[in-house]
């Protein structure tokens, strides 16, 4: 059975309905979940989002993991979780964005490690790795950063973005340069690292960096 199932049945018990009026209460049509239950088959993702989208006192953390209380609390502090579930959270691609100017390999993953759901980033558009001290003590070594897409006529300058050139992957503070056709790529911790330039054509990403939190998987 799926092992979300059995945590659907509390919700319901929980709220003093049927599954049927919980069906009708996320637009489902009648045998959805009941179906399910009684089969002890998987259900769309879309219908746990719809769960999780019309019961909000609910733990999204509790519903996919079992873990943690039932109902959320206001004086708990929220906690970052990983779901499997592709319409829940935000895409954790394992790639590294490099705190440094060192030469890497440009590995274009498509598919997503897995999902991050943690209240406060629901702007991004997904997670990748840091690696490097260049940033620090904003953005250290280890963190992920959660990433927002954006495009050159996007940025404001004296912000931090994470850049896609050719033969590099890092994140800067961008600024503007004296030459028109480059940027200005700054480091905060100027400690063995110095600002360098890089020709605009050479940028084939640019992401704003919404935030970063320590890895916690």
């Amino acid at each position: 059975m799926c092992k979300i199932l059995p945590r659907i049945q509390q919700i319901a018990q929980h709220e003093g309905i049927t599954i049927g009026a919980m069906e009708r209460s996320i637009g489902a049509s009648k045998g959805v979940l009941s179906r399910a239950i009684a089969n002890g088959t998987d259900i769309q993702a879309k219908w746990i989002e719809a769960i999780v989208e019309n019961y909000p006192q609910y733990s999204e953390e509790w519903l996919l993991t079992g873990r943690g209380e039932m109902l959320k609390t206001n004086n708990v502090a929220d906690i970052p979780i990983i779901s499997n579930i592709p319409s829940i959270g935000t895409p954790y691609y394992d790639v590294d964005f490099i705190g440094g100017f060192s030469e890497v390999f440009n590995d274009q993953t498509t598919i997503p490690a897995t999902n991050i759901v943690i209240k406060g980033f629901e702007k991004a558009d997904l997670w990748c790795n840091v690696t490097g001290h260049s940033m620090e003590p904003k953005i250290n070594h280890g963190d992920i950063i959660a990433l927002r897409r954006c495009t050159l006529d996007d940025i404001q300058y004296g912000e931090i973005y994470a850049v896609v050139l050719d033969t590099i992957r890092t994140i800067k503070i961008l600024r503007r340069a004296s030459n028109p056709h480059c940027l200005r790529f700054v480091p905060i911790n100027t400690q063995g690292y110095d600002e360098q330039e890089f020709d605009i054509e050479r940028i084939i990403h640019v992401y704003e960096v919404i935030g970063s939190i320590s890895k916690f998987f």
